[in-house]
């Protein structure tokens, strides 16, 4: 693990440091452990023979980013028709700050990021850690115009107000006839 302190991007450690400032109040991926006593009781023993919760910064800044969840979509294109079909599968391992209740409606948002941006939006579900979505997306688009282009997901709470709470993309390079699932690490919001 190295010091992430004097080359850390602008805002990063401010993130990671309301992560874990424990006069705040607890944050949604911190809820996940509550019911495992050791995890918070090792946290703090490792805070305190630290002496300061600096290194519990730099280990979360480099650790998985897993922590935020992953989604699961699947892609195609129907070249006789010059079709995109994108299907958002399921949520795996969500998590969302605790400002968002405890169960927010959540939604997909999907941008293909075109010179003209498409944008599609699943319907909410009730937030959980595995959400299920199965819903398909049909767009006529070329492909020579998709294969310059990326993918955006943003997933987003509806209630009590809407906010983006993570987001991943792909590009799609290599679109084909032959249906491809994809994984994607959800990552913070970027600011």
């Amino acid at each position: 693990v190295s010091d992430l302190r004097s080359s850390a991007l602008p805002g990063s450690l401010d993130v990671s440091r309301s992560m874990f400032d424990l006069r705040s109040p607890p944050h949604r991926f911190m809820k996940r452990y509550d019911s495992a006593s050791s995890v918070p009781s090792s946290t703090s023993s490792r805070k305190d023979s630290q002496g300061s919760n600096r290194s519990l910064d730099t280990i979360t800044l480099s650790g998985d980013e897993r922590d935020f969840g992953r989604l699961n979509v699947k892609l195609c294109y129907v070249s006789s028709v010059e079709q995109i079909w994108i299907t958002v599968l399921h949520c795996k391992d969500l998590s969302w700050p605790s400002s968002c209740g405890e169960n927010p409606r959540i939604c997909i948002k999907g941008i293909l990021t075109l010179p003209k941006p498409v944008h599609f939006r699943s319907s909410a579900k009730e937030g959980c850690s595995d959400i299920e979505f199965m819903e398909t997306f049909v767009f006529a688009i070329k492909l020579q115009s998709l294969q310059a282009v990326r993918l955006v997901f943003k997933i987003q709470t509806q209630t009590p107000r809407k906010k983006t709470i993570g987001e991943c993309s792909l590009a799609l390079r290599e679109l084909s006839s032959q249906e491809s699932s994809h994984w994607l690490d959800i990552s913070p919001p970027s600011k």
